[in-house]
């Protein structure tokens, strides 16, 4: 399992993807928390963005489910301090009846790179291209 300590954001915005997987299926918030903007937004919800620490509130309860998710690049569009990816996308997590349940979409996430060179999520949108 990824801890805090041993993982290392990326200076490679090609990485960024399996880094947000391999973060997130450690089930560690504050390792996931890290590859966010301080001012970062999420649409986890089709048209309900989210920020501060409603962000991190939903990031956390999320978490808790313990969800394994599996993510590929469609297409990544970088200029600048600037990404733009598309994603697919697939997240397993067990619902209140604890079947497995199966979530999948065609994600839409900007990142920007920050003053240390590393990229992280301005904006966070697993359901872009189906709204």
């Amino acid at each position: 399992m990824s801890t805090i300590e041993d993982f290392q954001l990326t200076d490679d915005a090609q990485l960024q993807t399996q880094l947000y997987v391999r973060a997130f299926n450690s089930g560690d918030f504050e390792t996931l928390e890290r590859l966010y903007t301080e001012e970062a937004i999420a649409v986890w919800e089709p048209g309900r963005p989210l920020s501060g620490q409603a962000r991190r509130d939903h990031i956390a309860e999320t978490l808790r489910a313990k969800p394994r998710m599996t993510a590929t690049d469609r297409h990544r569009y970088e200029t600048g301090d600037a990404t733009l990816l598309v994603v697919d996308w697939q997240v397993e997590i067990a619902g209140a009846d604890g079947e497995i349940e199966v979530h999948t979409g065609v994600g839409l996430d900007v990142l920007r790179r920050g003053e240390d060179g590393k990229w992280r999520y301005a904006i966070d949108d697993p359901y872009g291209e189906s709204e």
